[in-house]
């Protein structure tokens, strides 16, 4: 019987070996073929002990039941279990259409995967040792699991479509000659994308993926030191929430789940840069306790994301640069100390409708972070941090953020509009604290009462003048517009005329700098 030929109910091929015929058997029962020995150092997929052929099953036997098998015994669907088996030459599914459920567990495949183009219901790969998927455009009903699975040479979605939920949790996966260790632009996922305490040793390609509910990165741990990014998924959508989140360690029940006090947990850590550039995120994007560990030249790029809310509660990156330019968000929840030190900071451009610190955030801190973002001026984060800082009722801390705008843009100007923006500043700051003049004018006004009642002042018209009022004369003088019919009656010479001089022009001074603020302000309002 060869190959080509369709088979029968009942009919079993003469060349299998006796691994295949049991294999053969299974399929058509819907059975699981377990080979493994009970030994769980000999039965390692990834250890060093070698499988002979007891457990060994060539991959076209596989393909073959996969495309092309046996119809199932009465009352059983036919399936593909298998346990502990080793797969010899490469599988390759390129373009087929697999009906059964395939699930193997504990398997080890000699050479790589090949499943471009293929369809399927389900496909389970769990704890195998598989040197390459390449699995281009491919398409499944359900679900696709690789849990536990190790890939010497990457994983390839390129452009597949995923009916249900695709899951990588604690898979390892070591780059392959591009680099790329997981490489899925273009993929689309139904629902979960799982890959908790994921270990990446190349980058991880997600460029423009779309994921149906959300993805979920908790405990996994990125490392790429051959290229730029460890996490490339510029232009990604995702409905919900993408993790980059804690996982609890040892127990299944955790996963998904933000783990509880006192559970030994593994926190999602990054070496290498991160870019998620104009990603769309339906609720949040989660940086609880993320650790990034960045050279120099390498950032965490958030340049453009779009999301309701921005958990930004991670570790302070030491090196490398913190960019968020562009990036619109609802909530912003960070910490004073997950901000990275000026100059690694950029976010021109970057709008958020309000804050929600966690733990100690005072307004200095936060206007250190906002100038830790403005290497040069820029009077838009302070006007957005202040818009959200009034829209939240706090319309003291709103104007104390206005004025530091008003000094930072102040270190700017040349030598006159700084020295005129000095006297704004200790005038009435700005215009943002009124009051300040009123007690200027009152310093001035005593000041100058006690002074010219010592004056010699002989009236210009001996015969009619009011009566010699310092307080009245010294208000005069203070007040540029208002008449009081003092200072025109007196003739001052002398020191005392330079006197009447200086304060007419503090009055003029204090006078420009209050019409300056209310005219800001209202400007402003």
């Amino acid at each position: 019987m060869t190959e080509g030929t369709r088979i029968h109910a009942g009919d079993l091929p003469d060349d299998l070996t006796a691994a295949e015929a049991g294999m053969w058997q299974a399929f058509r029962n819907g059975s699981v073929y377990d080979l493994s020995s009970g030994d769980f150092v000999v039965d390692d997929p990834h250890g060093g002990h070698p499988w002979g052929p007891e457990r060994t099953v060539r991959a076209r036997i596989v393909a073959w039941l996969l495309l092309d098998g046996p119809p199932a015994l009465a009352g059983r669907v036919s399936a593909l279990k298998l346990v502990g088996v080793r797969i010899s030459d490469s599988l390759d599914l390129a373009g087929g259409q697999v009906t059964p459920y395939v699930e193997l567990r504990g398997c080890r495949f000699d050479e790589e995967v090949r499943l471009p183009e293929a369809r399927f219901t389900t496909v389970r790969l769990v704890d195998c040792a598989v040197p390459r998927l390449e699995a281009a455009r491919v398409h499944t009903e359900g679900d696709l699991h690789l849990p536990r699975c190790r890939f010497r040479s990457g994983v390839r979605l390129t452009d597949a479509h995923i009916g249900t939920d695709l899951l990588l949790n604690q898979a390892i996966a070591h780059r392959d000659r591009s680099g790329r260790s997981i490489a899925a632009d273009g993929m689309t996922v139904g629902q979960d994308l799982q890959a908790e305490m994921l270990e990446s040793h190349g980058e991880v390609s997600l460029r423009g993926a779309q994921i149906g509910v959300s993805l979920s990165l908790r405990g996994a741990k990125l490392a790429n030191p051959y290229s730029r990014f460890a996490l490339n998924a510029p232009q990604m959508t995702v409905e919900r929430t993408l993790y980059l989140t804690p996982a609890g360690v040892g127990s299944p029940l955790l996963s998904g789940t933000t783990p509880a006090r006192g559970t030994r947990i593994q926190r999602f850590e990054c070496r290498g840069g991160v870019r998620l550039d104009d990603g769309r995120f339906g609720d949040a994007v989660d940086l609880e306790r993320a650790r990034f560990v960045l050279a120099d030249d390498q950032e965490l790029s958030l340049r453009r994301v779009q999301t309701p809310e921005l958990r930004f509660l991670g570790d302070r990156p030491q090196r490398g640069k913190v960019v968020l330019s562009g990036a619109r968000i609802v909530n912003l929840v960070d910490r004073a100390s997950s901000w990275p030190e000026p100059g690694n900071l950029h976010m021109g451009g970057f709008a958020y409708e309000s804050l929600v610190p966690k733990g100690p955030f005072p307004l200095t801190e936060r206007l250190e972070w906002v100038a830790a973002a403005t290497a040069e001026y820029a009077p838009e984060p302070y006007e957005r941090l202040a818009a959200v800082l009034k829209a939240a009722g706090e319309d003291e801390d709103a104007r104390e953020v206005l004025l530091a705008k008003q000094r930072r843009r102040r270190e700017t100007l040349p030598l006159t509009g700084k020295f005129w923006g000095y006297v704004q500043d200790l005038a009435v700051a700005y215009g943002y604290r009124p009051g300040r003049a009123a007690v200027w004018m009152t310093v001035l006004w005593a000041a100058g009462t006690l002074t010219f009642a010592h004056a010699d002042h002989p009236p210009v018209n001996p015969g009619g003048h009011p009566v010699w009022s310092p307080a009245l004369f010294t208000l005069d003088l203070l007040l540029p517009v208002i008449d009081l019919g003092q200072a025109g009656q007196w003739q001052l010479r002398g020191g005392w005329q330079w006197l009447a001089a200086v304060m007419i022009l503090l009055g003029w001074i204090l006078a420009t700098t209050v019409a300056a603020g209310a005219t800001r302000l209202l400007r402003r309002n």
